[in-house]
Protein backbone atom coordinates (compact mmCIF):
# COMPACT_ATOMS: atom_id res chain seq x y z
CA UNK A 1 0.00 0.00 0.00
CA UNK A 2 1.29 3.70 -0.65
CA UNK A 3 0.52 5.41 2.38
CA UNK A 4 3.51 7.17 2.72
CA UNK A 5 2.93 10.69 2.60
CA UNK A 6 -0.79 10.59 3.83
CA UNK A 7 -2.86 11.82 5.87
CA UNK A 8 -2.61 10.35 9.31
CA UNK A 9 -5.93 10.12 11.56
CA UNK A 10 -6.05 12.54 15.14
CA UNK A 11 -8.34 9.86 16.32
CA UNK A 12 -5.58 7.45 17.64
CA UNK A 13 -4.72 7.13 21.65
CA UNK A 14 -1.72 5.89 22.30
CA UNK A 15 -1.69 3.91 25.84
CA UNK A 16 1.28 1.52 25.38
CA UNK A 17 2.67 1.06 28.57
CA UNK A 18 -0.43 2.23 30.20
CA UNK A 19 -2.31 -1.17 29.96
CA UNK A 20 -5.05 -2.32 32.40
CA UNK A 21 -4.51 -1.24 35.76
CA UNK A 22 -1.05 -0.64 35.86
CA UNK A 23 -1.73 3.39 35.20
CA UNK A 24 -2.37 3.47 38.69
CA UNK A 25 -0.31 0.50 40.16
CA UNK A 26 3.23 0.78 38.31
CA UNK A 27 4.41 3.82 39.49
CA UNK A 28 2.91 3.60 43.14
CA UNK A 29 1.22 6.40 44.89
CA UNK A 30 3.16 9.09 42.91
CA UNK A 31 1.61 7.82 39.64
CA UNK A 32 -2.01 7.34 41.20
CA UNK A 33 -1.84 11.30 42.25
CA UNK A 34 -0.63 12.27 38.54
CA UNK A 35 -3.89 9.80 37.70
CA UNK A 36 -6.07 11.13 39.89
CA UNK A 37 -5.31 15.08 38.93
CA UNK A 38 -5.23 14.21 35.22
CA UNK A 39 -8.95 12.45 35.84
CA UNK A 40 -9.77 15.81 37.36
CA UNK A 41 -8.25 18.12 34.51
CA UNK A 42 -9.77 15.90 31.96
CA UNK A 43 -6.45 15.33 30.35
CA UNK A 44 -5.13 12.03 29.45
CA UNK A 45 -3.39 10.38 32.56
CA UNK A 46 -0.37 9.52 30.19
CA UNK A 47 0.05 13.06 28.94
CA UNK A 48 1.20 13.72 32.28
CA UNK A 49 3.54 10.85 33.18
CA UNK A 50 5.42 11.53 30.28
CA UNK A 51 6.31 14.75 31.58
CA UNK A 52 7.50 13.43 34.83
CA UNK A 53 11.62 12.14 35.09
CA UNK A 54 12.08 8.67 35.65
CA UNK A 55 7.91 7.96 35.57
CA UNK A 56 7.19 4.43 34.07
CA UNK A 57 5.83 5.69 31.47
CA UNK A 58 8.50 8.56 30.61
CA UNK A 59 10.70 5.51 30.18
CA UNK A 60 8.26 3.84 27.87
CA UNK A 61 8.02 6.37 25.38
CA UNK A 62 11.49 6.95 24.93
CA UNK A 63 11.67 3.33 24.47
CA UNK A 64 9.11 3.30 21.79
CA UNK A 65 10.58 6.57 20.14
CA UNK A 66 14.23 4.56 19.72
CA UNK A 67 11.97 1.99 18.11
CA UNK A 68 11.84 3.33 14.30
CA UNK A 69 10.03 -0.10 13.30
CA UNK A 70 7.47 0.32 16.02
CA UNK A 71 6.93 3.81 14.83
CA UNK A 72 6.51 3.61 11.54
CA UNK A 73 3.92 0.93 12.34
CA UNK A 74 1.86 3.35 14.48
CA UNK A 75 2.19 6.00 11.63
CA UNK A 76 0.72 3.18 9.39
CA UNK A 77 -2.14 2.29 11.23
CA UNK A 78 -2.81 6.29 12.03
CA UNK A 79 -2.98 6.27 8.17
CA UNK A 80 -5.04 3.62 7.26
CA UNK A 81 -7.67 4.55 9.64
CA UNK A 82 -7.62 8.08 7.92
CA UNK A 83 -8.75 6.09 4.67
CA UNK A 84 -11.34 4.29 6.52
CA UNK A 85 -12.49 7.87 7.69
CA UNK A 86 -12.51 9.13 4.29
CA UNK A 87 -14.27 5.77 2.68
CA UNK A 88 -17.44 5.51 5.23
CA UNK A 89 -17.68 9.42 5.52
CA UNK A 90 -18.06 9.14 1.50
CA UNK A 91 -20.57 6.31 1.70
CA UNK A 92 -22.65 7.47 4.78
CA UNK A 93 -22.96 10.86 2.99
CA UNK A 94 -24.70 9.62 -0.16
CA UNK A 95 -26.78 7.41 1.75
CA UNK A 96 -27.80 10.80 3.81
CA UNK A 97 -26.26 10.27 7.24
CA UNK A 98 -23.37 11.35 9.05
CA UNK A 99 -20.34 9.26 9.82
CA UNK A 100 -19.31 9.22 13.58
CA UNK A 101 -15.20 8.28 13.65
CA UNK A 102 -14.13 5.64 15.82
CA UNK A 103 -10.83 5.84 18.40
CA UNK A 104 -8.40 3.35 17.54
CA UNK A 105 -6.04 2.38 21.00
CA UNK A 106 -2.72 1.19 20.91
CA UNK A 107 -1.70 -0.86 23.88
CA UNK A 108 0.87 -3.34 25.12
CA UNK A 109 -0.32 -6.34 26.99
CA UNK A 110 -3.57 -5.22 28.58
CA UNK A 111 -6.18 -2.52 28.08
CA UNK A 112 -9.22 -1.28 29.99
CA UNK A 113 -12.19 -0.25 27.78
CA UNK A 114 -15.72 0.05 28.10
CA UNK A 115 -16.09 -3.69 27.53
CA UNK A 116 -13.45 -4.63 30.70
CA UNK A 117 -10.09 -5.19 30.91
CA UNK A 118 -8.92 -7.11 27.83
CA UNK A 119 -5.81 -8.94 27.67
CA UNK A 120 -3.53 -8.98 23.90
CA UNK A 121 -3.84 -12.62 23.73
CA UNK A 122 -7.55 -11.98 21.86
CA UNK A 123 -6.20 -9.91 19.99
CA UNK A 124 -7.30 -6.55 17.44
CA UNK A 125 -11.31 -6.01 18.86
CA UNK A 126 -14.30 -3.09 18.48
CA UNK A 127 -15.81 -2.27 21.83
CA UNK A 128 -18.83 -0.63 20.74
CA UNK A 129 -19.83 0.86 24.37
CA UNK A 130 -16.72 3.01 23.70
CA UNK A 131 -17.14 3.22 19.85
CA UNK A 132 -12.98 2.38 20.09
CA UNK A 133 -11.07 -0.17 18.37
CA UNK A 134 -8.17 -1.90 20.37
CA UNK A 135 -4.84 -3.19 19.00
CA UNK A 136 -1.35 -4.34 20.41
CA UNK A 137 0.84 -4.12 17.55
CA UNK A 138 2.53 -7.16 18.68
CA UNK A 139 -0.47 -8.76 16.67
CA UNK A 140 1.60 -8.00 14.01
CA UNK A 141 3.72 -10.35 14.18
CA UNK A 142 1.93 -13.08 15.31
CA UNK A 143 0.35 -12.33 11.70
CA UNK A 144 2.80 -13.07 10.24
CA UNK A 145 4.74 -15.52 11.96
CA UNK A 146 1.79 -17.85 13.74
CA UNK A 147 -0.91 -17.34 10.63
CA UNK A 148 1.42 -16.87 8.22
CA UNK A 149 -0.20 -13.57 6.38
CA UNK A 150 2.78 -10.65 6.08
CA UNK A 151 2.35 -7.35 4.13
CA UNK A 152 1.12 -4.52 5.13
CA UNK A 153 -2.61 -5.16 3.34
CA UNK A 154 -2.41 -7.80 6.00
CA UNK A 155 -2.53 -5.28 8.38
CA UNK A 156 -4.39 -3.07 7.22
CA UNK A 157 -7.18 -5.86 6.36
CA UNK A 158 -7.23 -6.12 10.22
CA UNK A 159 -7.84 -2.42 10.69
CA UNK A 160 -10.73 -1.95 8.53
CA UNK A 161 -12.48 -5.27 9.75
CA UNK A 162 -12.48 -3.96 13.23
CA UNK A 163 -13.69 -0.68 11.84
CA UNK A 164 -16.08 -2.63 10.33
CA UNK A 165 -17.63 -3.28 13.45
CA UNK A 166 -17.67 0.48 14.07
CA UNK A 167 -20.08 0.76 10.70
CA UNK A 168 -22.44 -2.77 12.17
CA UNK A 169 -22.69 -0.14 15.38
CA UNK A 170 -23.48 3.14 13.88
CA UNK A 171 -26.24 1.32 11.47
CA UNK A 172 -27.85 -0.21 14.49
CA UNK A 173 -27.14 -3.80 13.17
CA UNK A 174 -24.93 -5.04 16.07
CA UNK A 175 -27.25 -3.61 18.48
CA UNK A 176 -30.36 -5.56 16.63
CA UNK A 177 -27.81 -8.87 16.67
CA UNK A 178 -26.99 -8.60 20.71
CA UNK A 179 -30.83 -8.45 21.27
CA UNK A 180 -31.31 -11.90 18.66
CA UNK A 181 -28.65 -13.60 20.85
CA UNK A 182 -30.11 -12.66 24.10
CA UNK A 183 -32.92 -14.83 22.96
CA UNK A 184 -31.36 -17.43 21.13
CA UNK A 185 -29.29 -20.80 21.99
CA UNK A 186 -25.77 -21.25 21.95
CA UNK A 187 -25.36 -22.67 18.21
CA UNK A 188 -28.18 -19.90 17.08
CA UNK A 189 -25.91 -16.94 18.73
CA UNK A 190 -22.87 -18.53 16.99
CA UNK A 191 -24.09 -18.37 14.05
CA UNK A 192 -25.55 -15.05 14.32
CA UNK A 193 -21.66 -13.93 15.18
CA UNK A 194 -20.35 -15.30 12.04
CA UNK A 195 -22.87 -13.64 10.07
CA UNK A 196 -21.84 -10.61 11.82
CA UNK A 197 -18.14 -10.87 11.19
CA UNK A 198 -18.55 -12.01 8.05
CA UNK A 199 -20.37 -8.42 7.06
CA UNK A 200 -17.78 -6.56 9.12
CA UNK A 201 -15.06 -8.60 6.36
CA UNK A 202 -17.75 -7.21 3.11
CA UNK A 203 -16.89 -3.84 4.97
CA UNK A 204 -13.01 -4.28 5.12
CA UNK A 205 -13.41 -5.36 1.34
CA UNK A 206 -15.04 -2.24 0.45
CA UNK A 207 -12.46 -0.46 2.38
CA UNK A 208 -9.90 -2.14 0.15
CA UNK A 209 -12.21 -1.22 -3.06
CA UNK A 210 -12.05 2.72 -1.91
CA UNK A 211 -7.78 2.43 -1.77
CA UNK A 212 -7.77 0.71 -5.16
CA UNK A 213 -9.73 3.94 -6.63
CA UNK A 214 -7.42 6.12 -5.27
CA UNK A 215 -4.71 4.49 -6.75
CA UNK A 216 -2.68 3.09 -3.81
CA UNK A 217 -2.63 -0.61 -3.80
CA UNK A 218 0.96 -1.86 -4.84
CA UNK A 219 0.80 -4.93 -6.63
CA UNK A 220 -0.05 -8.25 -4.37
CA UNK A 221 -1.99 -5.84 -2.19
CA UNK A 222 -5.06 -7.59 -2.29
CA UNK A 223 -3.60 -11.30 -2.32
CA UNK A 224 -2.04 -9.96 1.45
CA UNK A 225 -5.85 -9.12 2.75
CA UNK A 226 -6.80 -12.28 1.25
CA UNK A 227 -4.35 -14.70 2.78
CA UNK A 228 -5.08 -12.45 5.97
CA UNK A 229 -9.01 -13.75 5.63
CA UNK A 230 -8.31 -16.87 5.03
CA UNK A 231 -5.66 -17.52 8.08
CA UNK A 232 -8.17 -16.00 10.37
CA UNK A 233 -11.13 -18.45 10.04
CA UNK A 234 -12.40 -20.54 12.45
CA UNK A 235 -11.61 -24.25 10.85
CA UNK A 236 -8.05 -22.85 10.56
CA UNK A 237 -7.29 -21.55 13.86
CA UNK A 238 -8.72 -24.66 15.37
CA UNK A 239 -6.97 -26.59 13.31
CA UNK A 240 -3.63 -25.54 14.59
CA UNK A 241 -4.70 -24.82 17.95
CA UNK A 242 -6.63 -28.76 18.41
CA UNK A 243 -5.72 -30.36 15.04
CA UNK A 244 -9.83 -30.78 14.89
CA UNK A 245 -12.64 -29.00 13.85
CA UNK A 246 -16.07 -28.30 15.21
CA UNK A 247 -18.19 -25.83 13.13
CA UNK A 248 -21.41 -25.90 15.87
CA UNK A 249 -18.62 -23.60 17.57
CA UNK A 250 -17.77 -21.26 15.42
CA UNK A 251 -17.98 -17.85 15.97
CA UNK A 252 -16.39 -15.53 12.62
CA UNK A 253 -16.82 -18.07 9.91
CA UNK A 254 -14.97 -20.36 7.89
CA UNK A 255 -10.89 -19.19 5.86
CA UNK A 256 -13.16 -19.44 2.48
CA UNK A 257 -16.19 -17.76 3.74
CA UNK A 258 -14.03 -14.81 5.16
CA UNK A 259 -12.27 -14.66 2.12
CA UNK A 260 -15.44 -14.99 0.38
CA UNK A 261 -17.07 -11.89 1.60
CA UNK A 262 -14.23 -10.08 1.87
CA UNK A 263 -13.58 -10.10 -2.22
CA UNK A 264 -17.29 -9.51 -2.85
CA UNK A 265 -16.50 -6.51 -0.84
CA UNK A 266 -14.00 -5.20 -3.20
CA UNK A 267 -15.29 -6.57 -6.21
CA UNK A 268 -18.92 -4.45 -5.58
CA UNK A 269 -17.85 -1.75 -3.54
CA UNK A 270 -21.51 -1.61 -2.59
CA UNK A 271 -22.54 -1.53 0.77
CA UNK A 272 -26.50 -2.95 0.05
CA UNK A 273 -24.62 -5.86 -1.37
CA UNK A 274 -22.97 -7.05 1.87
CA UNK A 275 -26.26 -8.28 3.92
CA UNK A 276 -25.08 -11.41 5.40
CA UNK A 277 -28.49 -11.81 7.43
CA UNK A 278 -30.63 -12.59 5.03
CA UNK A 279 -29.07 -14.84 2.72
CA UNK A 280 -29.33 -18.57 3.29
CA UNK A 281 -26.41 -20.21 2.37
CA UNK A 282 -22.67 -17.77 3.37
Amino acid sequence: MQWSGQRESGNVEDRRGMSGSRIALGGGLGTLVIFIIALLLGVNPQQLLEQVPNSPAADVRTERSANPEEGQLKKFVSVVLAKSEDTWQEIFRNNGRRYREPTLVLFTESVQSACGISGAAVGPFYCPADEKVYIDLAFYEELRRRFRAPGDFAQAYVIAHEVGHHVQKLMGISDRVEAMESRASEAEANQLSVRLELQADFFAGIFARYVKDQGLLDPGDIDEALQAASAVGDDNIQRQTTGYVVPDSFTHGTSEQRLRWFRKGYETGDIRQGDTFNVPNL
